[in-house]
C-alpha cells in the first residue's frame, strides 16, 4: 500500500527567526514563501512542523485534519 504523504507550505519568512527554526526550514527543503513540499506522514516530520508552527504549516484534505 502506499505510504501517506503529508504536504507542508512555508507560510512565514525565516528571515530573523531562530536559527534552529531556519534550519528546519532548509532541512525540509523549502526556499520561497507559499512553497509547499510533500513528505512522508511520519511522527518526525510532524515534529518539524510543530517546533516552528509560526513558519510551517500542514495543507491539504486528511493530513491536516489529523493535526488537530
Amino acid at each position: 500500500m502506499a505510504e501517506a504523504k503529508v504536504k507542508i507550505r512555508l507560510k512565514g519568512s525565516p528571515i530573523g527567526a531562530h536559527p534552529n527554526h531556519k534550519k528546519i526550514v532548509r532541512a525540509l527543503g523549502l526556499r520561497k514563501l507559499n512553497q509547499i513540499v510533500e513528505k512522508p506522514d511520519t511522527p518526525g516530520f510532524r515534529g518539524m512542523v510543530a517546533k516552528a508552527p509560526h513558519l510551517l504549516e500542514i495543507v491539504g484534505g486528511a493530513a491536516a485534519e489529523r493535526k488537530q
